[in-house]
Order: C-alpha cells, then sequence, then structure tokens
C-alpha cells in the first residue's frame, strides 16, 4: 500500500479515535450537572460539545508531548505502527463503553502506541524518559484530583454549610452551568490533543512535515471529531459517573467538576496529558470522602481500578497483534 494512502488510512483511525474519545467521555463533563438535574441532558451534551471543541483549539502543548515523547524518533515508527496503536486503542474504548465501564482513553492510547511500537520498531524505538513523565502524569493526577476534591468540598461546606439546604441547592445548580462549562472547555483542551500528536507523528515519520509542529488543519479536524462524538453522548457510563460513585448534590457536582477542570487545565498548560476519566473519578471520590469515607461506593470504585489497571496492558496487546495481522498484507 502507497505511504501516502498509508497515511490516510492513520488520519482515519486518529479522527475515529478522537470521535470515540467525545462519546466514550462524555460522561466526564457532564455527568456531575445531569445526575443532580442541574441541566437535562440534551442541553448538557450540547454545551459539553460546542466547549470541548473550543478547547480543543487552546494548545498543542499536550500534542507535543504524545507526538515526540514517546518514541525516541520519528524516523523509527512507521506508518502501520500507528495504524496499529489507534486500532488498539479504539477496541478497549468501544469494549468499555459497552459494558458502561468508565476506563481511560489516554491510557488506551498510551498502550496502543508501546505495544505496536515495540512489536513494529523494537523495545530500543521507546523513549524511556519521555515514557515515565508521561506515566507519573496519569498516575499522579487522580491522586492530586481527589486530595483537590476533599480540600474543595470541606471549603465550600464550610463557607455555605449552614444555609437553608433548598436555597442552597438552588444557587448550586445554576453554578453547575459555569463549573460544567470549565469541565467541558478543559477536556477539549487535554483530551483532543492525543489524536492531534498522533497524526501530526505520523506526518513528521512520512516526511509530510518537517518539524513536530501541529498543522491547523489537525487541530480543526481533531477538534471537530471531538466535538461530534461528545454531541453523541455516552449514556451508559454518565449513568456511572453520575451516580454509582457517590450520590451528588448539587454542591458536591460543582466542586467535583470545579476541581477537574483546574486539574485538567493545569496539566494542559505543563504540556502533560492526563486521564479526564481519572480526575473526574478521583474528584468524586475526594468529594464524597468529606461527607464520611463510607459515603463513596469504593466497590464500584475497585470495578473501575480494575479496569484501568487492565487498559494499558490490553490496548498494548491488541495493538502488537494488530500489527503482525496487518505486516502479513504489506
Amino acid at each position: 500500500m502507497p505511504d501516502l494512502t498509508l497515511l490516510y488510512v492513520v488520519v482515519f483511525f486518529a479522527l475515529a479515535f478522537d470521535y470515540i474519545n467525545g462519546f466514550h467521555d462524555t460522561a466526564n463533563a457532564i455527568a456531575t450537572s445531569v445526575s443532580t438535574r442541574a441541566l437535562e441532558p440534551q442541553y448538557a451534551v450540547m454545551l459539553a460539545a460546542v466547549l470541548n471543541f473550543a478547547g480543543a483549539l487552546y494548545s498543542t502543548g499536550v500534542a507535543k508531548t504524545i507526538g515526540g515523547d514517546l518514541v525516541k524518533s520519528a524516523s523509527l515508527v512507521s506508518q502501520p505502527v500507528i495504524i496499529s496503536a489507534l486500532i488498539g486503542a479504539i477496541v478497549w474504548n468501544l469494549i468499555t463503553w459497552w459494558l458502561g465501564i468508565p476506563s481511560s482513553s489516554s491510557h488506551a492510547l498510551v498502550g496502543g502506541v508501546l505495544g505496536a511500537v515495540v512489536v513494529g520498531a523494537g523495545f530500543e524505538a521507546i523513549n524511556l524518559i519521555g515514557v515515565e513523565r508521561i506515566f507519573l502524569s496519569l498516575v499522579l493526577s487522580p491522586l492530586i484530583a481527589m486530595a483537590g476534591g476533599y480540600i474543595i468540598m470541606i471549603a465550600l461546606l464550610w463557607m455555605f454549610g449552614r444555609q437553608e439546604p433548598g436555597k442552597l441547592n438552588s444557587g448550586f445548580k445554576k453554578m453547575q452551568l459555569l463549573s460544567a462549562s470549565m469541565m467541558s472547555f478543559s477536556h477539549g483542551s487535554n483530551d483532543a490533543q492525543k489524536a492531534m500528536g498522533i497524526i501530526t507523528l505520523a506526518l513528521l515519520s512520512s516526511g509530510q512535515i518537517a518539524t513536530l509542529e501541529v498543522p491547523f488543519w489537525v487541530k480543526l479536524s481533531c477538534a471537530t471529531a471531538m466535538a461530534l462524538g461528545t454531541a453523541a453522548g455516552g449514556w451508559k457510563i454518565i449513568k456511572t459517573m453520575g451516580g454509582k460513585i457517590f450520590k451528588l448534590e448539587p454542591i458536591s457536582g460543582f466542586a467535583a467538576d470545579l476541581n477537574s477542570s483546574l486539574v485538567i487545565f493545569a496539566a494542559t498548560n505543563l504540556h502533560l496529558p492526563v486521564s479526564t476519566t481519572h480526575v473526574v473519578s478521583g474528584s468524586i471520590m475526594g468529594v464524597g470522602s468529606s461527607k464520611r469515607i463510607s459515603a463513596v461506593r469504593w466497590g464500584v470504585a475497585q470495578q473501575m481500578l480494575f479496569a484501568w489497571v487492565l487498559t494499558i496492558p490490553f490496548s498494548a496487546v491488541t495493538s502488537a497483534l494488530m500489527y503482525k495481522v496487518l505486516k502479513l498484507f504489506m
């Protein structure tokens, strides 16, 4: 298959990943506001889609990290390797979406890239320093989110806890419009860039561009794919994120969204990829723990943790097998 045709295939699968990422991660942006009935589901989804699109155009720092830190050189990565990596990530995303399990699209993509690169180019092609930096970002961000969610919720209760419950709920339902908007923008600013980084890596490895700079058409197409996927929704995961971890009220929903958006946006400005799913889950657990530890349904949290642990190895194995299959026809 000609190199240019393979490049088109890479772009197709990268945009498909972004679209699936959109409806897979819709829950991250709107689950809290929907579960507390601060926003009607259809309005929440449209709000998330528009602000995901805007956030995706914010910067390209995370894209450069994904495109430049996982492998030592773009010349070591062929188009079949990148295609295999994307398919591995897409397969895991679809499985967890079907089962209604909030798993990480970011972990799936990183696992997919690592599995395909090791099989296709050898372990020596992996940039261990860059991978370590990305892993630390993915692992530490939910822990930071949990601590931040706890602190923000305690602060809000200290400031507003003495108010009459009806008035408190009414006020924070309105505030959730702001927090849901911040969450949607920050989600787009981090998650959409991951596919941008993969497409840019493919363009660089095929000689279509000279440096790891994200072309505008890549930014625009990834932002559009993410927004369209978000508009399609992901209702199975919304149910898990919105109510099965901890029964959210307007004030706790606001706290979780506010904290998540701050953690994700900080990571974006540090050019670090994070898992939006993990950050939001961590925030909800932290917020719930501020009420009492037993308020969090830790059994559900354990199931999610199990899925998170499986994501990288499963995606890596799937992408490695896909690479072997593709090489039979190339």
